[in-house]
């Protein structure tokens, strides 16, 4: 059967946090690894107010099949939402997803062909990775600084590849607010520089922004996509997983209406349609919800759990022991960086012994840009007891690992 398979599935093994996820059912782990929302912050009661009315009143509607590109009165709400982030868009500038993932499945499909580049940070988005390796793409990469997107060195990357492949990539893929893993924002300055390179390469910018929503600490900063001013060179991808629940999986895609287009193309011979169902609750949370203040009592909710991971961590880690984290302004992860002879691979496995887990760095970057010394830690899932005790046995695992010898 293997000979018949497509030949990019025949070494494509998916994405790989999902399969480290199947040790997590250890009893008693304390799990900083999966990309979880905490189930403390869900709006419950309008949940079950939207899935009640909607069933009593439409059902149904509800529960046939839908149009492709969404509900009217969903996408509605969603551009009157965006008007608040300066984003002001028409009917024809978006489509409803099947969540944040599907987004990104989307934009694989369209722009990629085998071998194509596409422009990314080191390290960027593990589920990114999985959409766009399974299109066989090739990447032109950049470490991320402390203030975001390394532009100038991507530009010389982008300059370089171009001229030996003799073609251009395809889009430049960021995570500008609090980035997946890394936790680091982009500033303004160079969310700038991205639109403007985009514009003189002719590519499109293509901004992921599960998190805009959970800021913290710090100035709020625009998005790429208002700063275009919906003039065509941003592609805009958003998710209802991490601003109301991930179970829903509803998300957006906006950009410009031939581009939008080609999506709907593709959902309709992939998913189909969205589950009307689903997207009665999204419409419901944007239009009836309270959300000032929904969202003021998640951002306390998470921003009381990232302090404790950041004293934990300082506690926990002298600077003796050469280990460096990020200090997120929001979102729900923060990077740490151990040193060069520890592979967290290794770690990993040695963590789950001592019932904590992390997210081995290696998943959040590509093959031929491999680095083995980080870990991605979650801090919006687990308890802040669970996060002091977390941090103890990190500690303890990190000061016992002893590197393999070299065969």
């Amino acid at each position: 059967m293997e000979s018949l398979y497509a030949t990019i599935m025949k070494t494509f093994e998916g994405y790989a946090i999902g399969k480290m996820l199947r040790f997590l059912s250890v009893p008693d782990i304390i799990s900083f690894a999966g990309g979880l929302p905490s189930s403390d912050v869900f709006p419950l009661d309008i949940v079950r107010k939207a899935t009640e009315t909607s069933l009593k009143e439409d059902w149904m509607h509800v529960l046939q099949y839908t149009p492709i590109p969404g509900e009217e009165s969903l996408m509605t709400a969603i551009r009157n939402y965006l008007k608040k982030d300066n984003i002001h868009i028409e009917p024809e500038n978006i489509m409803i997803t099947t969540s944040g993932q599907h987004g990104l499945d989307l934009v694989g499909r369209l722009f990629l062909d085998p071998q194509d580049a596409i422009v990314i940070d080191l390290p960027t988005f593990g589920g990114a990775l999985a959409a766009f390796e399974l299109e066989n793409a090739q990447y032109v990469a950049k470490d991320i600084r402390e203030d975001g997107t390394d532009v100038k060195g991507l530009e010389a990357e982008i300059e370089d590849y171009t001229n030996k492949k003799g073609k251009k990539p395809k889009f430049i893929y960021v995570v500008p607010d609090f980035q997946n893993p890394s936790g680091i924002t982009t500033s303004l300055e160079k969310r700038l520089a991205l639109l403007e390179l985009g514009k003189k390469l002719g590519i499109p910018v293509v901004e992921d922004s599960p998190y805009r929503e959970l800021r913290y600490r710090g100035k709020h900063l625009p998005s790429i996509y208002s700063l275009d001013k919906n003039q065509g060179h941003v592609i805009g991808l958003y998710t209802f997983s991490k601003i109301l629940c991930p179970g829903i999986r509803v998300g957006f895609n906006i950009g410009p209406p031939e581009v939008i287009q080609k999506f709907s193309f593709i959902k309709g011979a992939n998913i189909l349609n969205t589950p009307k169902l689903n997207q009665n609750i999204c419409r419901t949370f944007l239009e009836e919800y309270d959300l000032d203040t929904h969202f003021q009592n998640t951002r306390k909710y998470y921003s009381e759990k990232l302090n404790f991971f950041l004293e934990a961590m300082e506690e926990n880690f002298p600077e003796d022991m050469g280990v460096k984290w990020t200090k997120p302004e929001g979102g729900l992860f923060l990077w740490i960086t151990v040193p060069e002879e520890i592979n967290t691979l290794d770690l990993f496995y040695m963590a789950i012994e001592e019932k904590v887990a992390f997210v081995p760095g290696e998943v959040f970057y590509p093959e031929g840009h491999k680095k083995y010394n980080s870990m991605r830690i979650n801090f919006s899932f687990p308890t802040k007891e669970e996060i002091v005790e977390g941090v103890k046995r990190l500690s303890s695992v990190i000061k016992k690992y002893k590197p393999k010898r070299k065969t």
